[in-house]
């Protein structure tokens, strides 16, 4: 799993992946801390990530082990929102 940064929305009016009311995000990878690493991937979300939130992307074959995602055209897909990130015993970013 990776940390990323909600940066915004993607729409597409057509998409091979046949989920009725999916939603994607533009995510940007993060580091521990929030800052952004400037290299960034589209993910569905089905748990309602909102924009500037921390949260942990699922990427590959993981990405397709939700009910949501099985055996679907889907390659990143937000799996959590991070509420706080401790690191070498302290708090290194917090919602």
């Amino acid at each position: 799993m990776m940390l990323g940064i909600v940066r915004g929305t993607v729409v597409a009016s057509r998409r091979s992946d046949e989920i009725v009311g999916a939603r994607y995000l533009l995510v940007e990878f993060c580091r521990t801390s929030g800052e952004g690493r400037r290299s960034f991937v589209v993910a569905l979300d089905d748990i309602g990530a909102g924009n500037g939130e921390m949260v942990l992307i699922s990427q590959g074959s993981s990405s397709r082990q939700t009910e949501i995602s099985k055996n679907r055209a889907v390659d990143a897909i937000v799996v959590g929102i991070v509420d706080t990130v401790y690191e070498s015993g302290s708090v290194t970013y917090r919602k």
